[in-house]
Formats: structure tokens, sequence, C-alpha cells
């Protein structure tokens, strides 16, 4: 399953590219999704999906690698942008066997990680049932992706 990077472009008012993650934002903070917002919407665009996946994690699976620390999908094409803690739209399941987000959390002395918020633009409304994993949401959405893109974040525990 292979996505291209687009034109679409994805920002937070927490952090920027490359940056650290604010511990607000993670399992030692208050555990609360960052704002995020796009731009550059492809056209005909009818809904989005978000995930944040952490590859750094280590946790390997046949086919399967890294950390999910959200997946949220049924997006409206007319949204741009995410409140914090934002709490709308559908949830995937996370790797903490949860729906909805739960931030960084590596474990201490691991080195630093670099969680990947992942934005993509859809040509339909896909109407998902709610709990799909981020691979189960893959697999559905892969036909209808008009553009994604990421933002970077980091974290470490020492």
């Amino acid at each position: 399953m292979a996505f291209a990077l687009s034109e679409l472009k994805l920002t937070s008012s927490a952090f920027e590219f490359g940056k650290k993650i604010p511990q607000k934002h993670t399992g030692e903070g208050v555990d609360v999704s960052p704002s995020l917002s796009w731009q550059n919407i492809p056209e005909g665009t009818k809904s989005f999906a978000v995930v944040c996946h952490d590859p750094d994690a280590p946790k390997i699976e046949p086919g399967n690698y890294g950390f999910v620390h959200w997946v949220l999908y049924n997006i409206p094409g007319d949204v741009t942008a995410l409140p914090e803690g934002v709490g709308d739209f559908t949830a995937g399941m996370n790797d903490f066997g949860k729906e909805g987000f739960m931030g960084p959390m590596p474990p201490e002395g691991h080195g630093p990680h670099y969680y990947y918020f992942m934005i993509f633009a859809l040509d339909e409304n896909l109407h998902l049932e709610a709990g799909l994993t981020l691979w189960e949401l893959f697999e559905k959405i892969e036909p209808h992706v008009l553009g994604m893109n990421r933002l970077i974040g980091e974290y470490e525990r020492f």
C-alpha cells in the first residue's frame, strides 16, 4: 500500500514540523489531541481522515510496525481544521486498544520518537463504521485518496 505526498499541507498551532510535541499532548500531560489545520485541498475532496503513527516504537508484528496513537475519519470535506481535543467525527482504534487520541508515551530512555500526523483527502464520503484500526482504514480509503501529507513531531521520555 503506497500513498504519495501531495500539495495538501498539514500544520498545528501546538508545534512546528520536526519540533517537540508539547507535553500537554502526551501521555505524560493532559493527553489531548493537538489542533490541526490543512490547506491546498485537492479538487473534488469530499472527506478527510487523520491518523497519528509512531514508526519508532519497538512494536513489530507480521505486516505491521510501530504504534498507532490516533485514527479519526468521516471528517466532511468542508472542514479545514480540528480543534485541540476534538471529539467530533468517527474514532478508530488505537494501539492502546481504545478509540480516540492517546498521545506519545515512548519507553523511558528509548531516545526520541517521531510522530507522524497524517491527513488524507478522499474523493467520497465513505461513512465508515467506528473502531477501524489504522490498517483497516488504509485498506478502505486507499482507492479514494486524492492527496495526503504529514506533520512530524518529536517526543522523548528520559
